[in-house]
């Protein structure tokens, strides 16, 4: 990723907006100013993202610019990218000096998404250039009545501010079109889990042959009992997210070009990825994200077992909630290293810093970003640069299954 100066004078934050079905429709990007008088190049700002938005990208991100005067400098900008959804504060929409601008990039195709409400009530030519309005959960007013007042009734909305799994599906039977985030820190009950599915059970017995560096023979021999997951494998390692450039063929082929660690950060992936439960899939989604987002945090010091093993941490971090047990269960039974034991055990370890600051970057929170950045004595442009290769990657493998 090319080195952009604007980087380092932004945070950022993101998070998935998802539909009734519970898949991911589009990545949010909340980008704060580091200094609120600072004044920013939006165009700059545009290109340092441009990776995240390549053409013909189903997904789409939606970008939340936490700054009135770098928002409207980006509305003006000559190009903007067809894949970018912008949110536009309710505020700014009934500013009658945005109205002009607004209308002609409706025109354009460019969609605008309204955040908030706004005092008065927007003109039915400014509403009409909007895609959904994003509705936070404790001011929408659907909650007290069936039937929504004002000038937002006709529009679909995205809710966001929603803490539990039974407010989501409450926000979609009032008729949200989408959820904004998802709450994956919602504590698990303890000692509920349900038996772990056969698939699972090949998994975990998978990474402990490969901890232990067991023979090929003997790895194949547990593939025999679930050949779709020797198939998963194969598919996995010929894709162009994993970047060889020799076609495999074979399981044991894979394993020779692998190598076990390799073998084991697929397998980890896997295992994050294997509940049927609908209300998961957002779960998983960021899982992976958290495991590629730490993983990159450390790539620059060039300790390649710490980059594994923090990729790790970080996609096995909601295993909890996955599985319905607690990790101090959960972790007898699969094969971790001793620093991601206790980072998600015991709350602490040199791995738990930078797991903090994942989950400050989830929760869009300025204050914590800053505060776990310089427990890590990292720089926003580090923190950024890591953030956004991370994404591209895992872009990279939301197409394999």
């Amino acid at each position: 990723m090319n080195e952009h100066p604007i980087l380092g004078q932004v945070a950022l934050g993101y998070c998935p907006m998802i539909d009734r079905q519970r898949n991911v429709m589009a990545t949010r990007l909340t980008v704060f100013p580091l200094r609120p008088d600072a004044s920013l190049d939006a165009v700059a700002l545009l290109g340092a993202l441009d990776g995240l938005w390549p053409a013909g990208d189903k997904r789409r991100v939606a970008l939340s610019i936490a700054s009135e005067a770098l928002l409207r400098d980006a509305l003006a900008a000559a190009s903007l990218p067809a894949a970018v959804m912008f949110e536009v504060p309710a505020f700014m929409a009934a500013d009658a000096a945005s109205e002009a601008r607004l209308q002609a990039l409706h025109a354009q195709g460019v969609a605008l998404l309204v955040k908030g409400r706004s005092a008065a009530e927007l003109p039915d030519a400014v509403l009409q250039c909007f895609r959904h309005s994003i509705i936070e959960l404790a001011e929408d007013r659907r909650v007290t009545t069936a039937a929504l007042a004002g000038a937002m009734r006709n529009l679909g909305f995205v809710q966001s501010g929603v803490t539990r799994v039974s407010e989501v599906e409450d926000c979609f039977q009032r008729g949200a079109a989408a959820v904004l985030g998802w709450p994956i820190e919602e504590p698990v009950g303890r000692g509920s889990g349900k038996a772990v599915a056969p698939d699972l059970k090949v998994i975990v017995e998978l990474m402990n042959r490969v901890d232990r560096q067991e023979s090929i023979d003997r790895l194949e021999a547990v593939l025999k009992n679930d050949p779709t997951l020797a198939f998963r494998l194969v598919r996995y390692i010929n894709s162009a997210a994993f970047g060889l450039r020799v076609e495999i063929s074979s399981f044991r082929h894979a394993i020779m070009m692998l190598g076990y660690q390799k073998l084991k950060r697929w397998l980890a992936l896997l295992l994050a990825s294997a509940s049927s439960d609908p209300n998961m899939k957002p779960v998983m989604f960021a899982a992976v994200r958290r495991g590629l987002f730490m993983e990159e945090l450390v790539r620059s010091a060039g300790d390649e077992q710490m980059g594994s093993e923090m990729f790790i941490c970080g996609v096995f971090s909601l295993l909890d909630m996955m599985m319905g047990q607690p990790f101090d269960q959960l972790l007898k039974s699969i094969p971790v290293p001793q620093d991601v034991v206790d980072a998600l055990v015991h709350g602490n370890g040199r791995y738990q810093p930078y797991l903090e600051l994942v989950r400050a970057v989830e929760r869009e929170s300025l204050f914590d970003i800053r505060d776990a950045a310089e427990a890590l004595m990292l720089s926003s442009a580090e923190i950024n640069r890591a953030l956004l290769r991370a994404l591209i990657a895992a872009r990279q493998l939301d197409g394999i299954e």
